[in-house]
């Protein structure tokens, strides 16, 4: 699988599973980590919050039975949502970050997010929990999650770590981190920019962009793919383009969001085996521009 490189060497596939439906596996869920690896998929994302600490306690006791593949993998978790509000500070990073390692069975995670902005974080704070953390070797890169660049540069203004990754949503029908830029200086609900630049931000500063629920039509709002009645154009676009390169419109829907040069990575939250395979299949081919182009039009978009 083709790889991305967050920060300083971190190196990662450009699909990575996201792990918050583990606890909704139809199958066992080593079948469905298993299969992960074995699809190239080396990096999986997780986040305190998720199934109520289920998912990574699964993940965790998985990961157990067999340590050696913790030097083979890349871990990923989230902090800062707590019931009813936002937490930077320093005290529930420290302890969000412990209760992770403990439940994931292991000493460190390779990259630790910030989940979503917290309107009243403390830069120095959060500076202080990274470096408390990065001097432990409890966690090795840091990033965020849902932020803004003038949230980034804020950070900036204590954290000296790298920021290696921003976790945005995008999908063809919510594609806001393009479309908004497709139409500069037009007077059309298109134009509205609601990311703040994201999109150029990240690629200038070196920023991964980690596009999750790149299935949905919206903010949970159901999968895209296969629902003709709202999205009838784009499945029929989807589906003519599977069969041009040879994978299903799931495997072209990822292959959309690939091809930017952004250099993004997919967080595919399925834990079908069989869905996982059309994902990683999307990562095997590259987009024409003109059909790139015709996904992107097909969703109902306009260009200026």
């Amino acid at each position: 699988m083709e790889q991305r490189i967050l920060g300083s060497g971190l190196r990662a596939g450009a699909v990575v599973m996201g792990c918050m439906r583990l606890t909704d596996a139809k199958v066992p869920v080593d079948r469905v980590l298993g299969t992960a690896l074995e699809l190239g998929i080396n990096m999986f994302d997780h986040a305190d919050i998720y199934g109520g600490g289920r998912c990574e306690e699964l993940f965790g006791k998985w990961l157990s039975e067999t340590p050696s593949l913790r030097d083979r993998i890349v871990l990923q978790t989230k902090c800062g949502i707590r019931r009813g509000f936002y937490d930077f500070s320093k005290e529930h990073i420290l302890s969000s970050v412990e209760g992770s390692l403990r439940r994931l069975r292991t000493d460190h995670v390779d990259v630790l997010l910030l989940h979503r902005p917290d309107t009243l974080m403390e830069p120095e704070e959060v500076a202080s929990a990274f470096d408390e953390l990065e001097s432990s070797g409890k966690v090795r890169f840091f990033g965020v999650s849902n932020h803004s660049p003038m949230q980034i540069e804020l950070l900036r203004t204590a954290v000296k770590q790298p920021i290696v990754a921003d976790q945005l949503q995008f999908s063809v029908p919510e594609s806001g981190l393009v479309t908004s830029g497709l139409n500069v200086n037009m007077k059309n609900d298109e134009s509205v920019m609601h990311d703040g630049g994201a999109l150029e931000y990240m690629r200038i500063n070196g920023i991964t962009i980690q596009a999750w629920s790149p299935f949905q039509g919206g903010f949970f709002k159901g999968p895209f793919v296969g629902d003709r009645e709202k999205y009838s154009a784009l499945n029929d676009r989807l589906d003519e383009l599977g069969l041009k390169y040879g994978v299903s419109p799931t495997a072209v829907a990822a292959a959309w969001i690939l091809r930017h040069p952004a250099g993004m990575q997919l967080i595919s939250g399925s834990v079908n085996p069989e869905r996982m395979r059309e994902v990683v299949s999307g990562a095997g081919i590259t987009l024409t521009r003109e059909d790139w182009y015709s996904v992107y039009l097909a969703a109902g978009f306009r260009l200026p």
